[in-house]
């Protein structure tokens, strides 16, 4: 099973925004050791460890994600492909590169019920296997397998898989990593 190597995407705009591993790891709560090897490529981030430096960062997990992946006109993303720890649980992307439309898989015990979001863009959560916990504006809803709830721009939302089993896919528009990655070789590695 592999994973988005979002390290160069990382180090990228870290750089333009003349940041330096110490000013992330404080932003984020994550150490200076840990960063440097993520942004090395020996170590992968978990969802919410992306989501921490992504907010250090001033952009999103998706975004930071869509950015550290090459696009073809037609892509096949496989079973194995791109999955990213997320408690006992796992996230998938399910397009690849900086699209338009952004997808993410979550299977198993992916707790998102702490993890309120917000977007500038409409969203749908579909509930593929188990039960979800959906908190919409000021509603609540129970969606068992089959149920899709459709997000509109700007409400707070957030969700919790009921069951282990649960697969909730989430299907949004891409609100863009900012980044411009160098051309050529990847740059050498920082010392912390």
């Amino acid at each position: 099973m592999s994973g988005p190597q979002v390290g160069v995407v990382v180090r990228a705009l870290r750089r333009e925004r003349r940041a330096t591993l110490a000013d992330v790891a404080a932003a984020s709560g994550l150490s200076v050791p840990f960063l440097s090897q993520v942004e090395n490529g020996r170590a992968a981030p978990s969802m919410r460890s992306l989501q921490a430096l992504a907010a250090a960062l001033d952009t999103t997990a998706v975004a930071l994600l869509s950015a550290a992946e090459e696009a073809g006109r037609v892509d096949v993303v496989a079973p194995e492909d791109n999955a990213i720890a997320d408690g006992a649980g796992r996230v998938r992307t399910l397009v690849r590169g900086d699209r338009h439309l952004h997808a993410l898989e979550f299977t198993g015990s992916t707790d998102r019920a702490g993890d309120s979001f917000r977007h500038p863009h409409d969203e749908l959560l579909y509930v593929v296997r188990g039960t979800a916990r959906v908190w919409a504006g000021d509603e609540e809803f129970e969606l068992a397998a089959g149920a899709a709830l459709y997000c509109s721009a700007g409400v707070d939302h957030r969700w919790t898989a009921l069951t282990d089993d649960t697969t909730v896919l989430l299907v949004g528009i891409n609100d863009r990593a900012r980044v411009s990655l160098p051309a050529g070789p990847p740059p050498a590695p920082d010392r912390p």
